[in-house]
């Protein structure tokens, strides 16, 4: 990326300016995306441990698979989930703090003693996915920011500050070959006007 900039002390001010700004940013984008790294392998092992909890949960709950084909499907469903914004590293991040279900009426007397435990498991199972969905969907939006982050840390150390310092050397050489060349003009001039005086005497 070429910066742009003019051989006079205005630019030379400004690009100075732009310079130093990045300095001070720098540190601080580096704290952020080490800090965004750790959560990203922090939201990843979350995750896992949901969908393990989760697998896990599913073979415990194997010996009532030929249950299941008594349940009835629309006796619970979920109405609503609740999620909040939370902020990880200074990202928006979503966190799952309730879920609302819809149970249908039901007569305990006709229905299988069991139904009251199937509804309390098949909560479980939902609870437990959906934390591992908002886990996943967590990571990724951190592990987008962190890499934002990491190329704008990049392009500050790689590109912007090294251009802007070897902008601020060309205007500078720039600037003392125009007074050199000044001071030198002014020399030959005052050298002729001696001489063209000790001529006329």
């Amino acid at each position: 990326m070429a910066i742009k900039f003019q051989y006079n002390k205005t630019s030379l001010t400004n690009l100075g300016k732009q310079l130093k700004i990045r300095q001070n940013a720098l540190p601080t984008l580096k704290n952020k995306e080490s800090a965004l790294r750790i959560s990203v392998i922090a939201a990843k092992a979350e995750a896992g441990k949901y969908a393990e909890e989760l697998e896990n949960k599913l073979r415990e709950y194997d010996y009532l698979a030929a249950l299941w084909n008594e349940f009835e499907p629309g006796l619970i469903r979920i109405s609503d989930v609740v999620l909040e914004t939370v902020k990880v590293a200074g990202v928006k991040c979503p966190q799952l703090t309730d879920i609302k279900y819809e149970l249908q009426p039901f007569n305990a007397f006709l229905k299988p003693a069991w139904f009251a435990d199937g509804v309390q498991i098949l909560k479980d199972l939902t609870f437990i996915g959906l934390q591992s969905e908002v886990a996943a969907e967590r990571r990724r939006i951190l592990e987008f920011n962190r890499k934002k982050t990491t190329q704008k840390v990049n392009l500050y150390e790689k590109v912007q500050i090294p251009g802007y310092k070897e902008a601020i050397r060309k205007i500078k050489r720039y600037m003392e070959d125009e007074e050199n060349l000044s001071k030198a003009s002014s020399k030959i001039v005052k050298t002729r006007h001696a001489a063209e005086e000790e001529e006329e005497v």
